[in-house]
């Protein structure tokens, strides 16, 4: 990819940190399949852009799984990297996604509190429901609390705004499914059919946190467009501009 092309997804940056909006299919980090993390493509656009001589360095802060997109944070110093990792395990990174479902919410707003637990083999996370009373995955369950809105409707989708109270293993995917509201494309988790590009509809849309560096009280808000496709392009245009260019 071209740096001016890598530009158009920086979404923030300065001397500590860079945030950018991730596409469907990328990894955050290096994993076993031995694909090129998106990490990688961060580190190369910097040192390109900025003549670097040397090895760039870049601070892994949190992951988005693979299908997904939407914004990621990276840490370009040490002292960054140390920081905004405190923020994420204090809760103090406000996180909200967008999300395609194929079945409407309950209620127009609400919140799910559920006991989660994770399937390693399967790469896949239940309701502890689902499990045996008693049963070791019943006993390793863990917490997972969410709040949700809807946004709109289609024909045939419907567009859901939510945000985490806890970071648990594909948590929103899981959540959902669990209530039959299954994500478009993910067909881990229900969906009838993949989208075409192997992502799924779920978009990390915005970040909001205290800048760990400097002033006190400086905030940085980054807003992530969704990927370009007829779903999306259509959901932002039922929305309008207050809601798609503002936190």
């Amino acid at each position: 990819m071209s740096e001016s092309a890598f530009s158009e997804r920086v979404l923030y940056e300065d001397n500590h940190l860079i945030v950018v909006n991730k596409l469907p299919g990328e990894l955050v980090q290096g994993d076993s399949s031995g694909d090129s993390p998106m990490g990688e493509a961060v580190k190369e656009y910097i040192r390109i852009r900025d003549a670097k001589p040397g090895n760039v360095f870049l601070g892994v802060t949190h992951r988005l799984d693979r299908p997904t997109s939407g914004a990621v944070i990276f840490a370009k110093t040490g002292k960054a990297l140390s920081r905004i990792n405190a923020l994420f395990r204090e809760g103090l990174v406000e996180k909200r996604y967008w999300a395609l479902v194929d079945t409407p919410p309950p209620e127009e707003e609400g919140s799910f509190d559920d006991l989660l637990w994770k399937d390693v083999k399967k790469n896949k996370s239940f309701v502890a429901s689902q499990a045996s009373p008693g049963s070791r995955q019943a006993k390793g369950a863990k917490r997972a609390l969410l709040k949700y809105r809807l946004l709109a409707r289609g024909d045939r989708y419907c567009l859901l705004e939510v945000e985490i109270g806890t970071g648990r293993h594909h948590q929103i995917r899981c959540q959902l499914a669990a209530r039959g509201m299954h994500i478009r494309g993910d067909l881990k988790y229900g969906a009838r059919r993949s989208n075409p590009d192997g992502g799924i509809s779920l978009h990390a849309r915005s970040l909001v946190f205290e800048h760990p560096i400097g002033e006190k009280g400086r905030m940085v808000r980054c807003l992530a467009p969704p990927p370009s496709d007829a779903l999306w392009n259509y959901f932002l245009t039922v929305l309008g501009s207050e809601q798609v260019t503002g936190l």
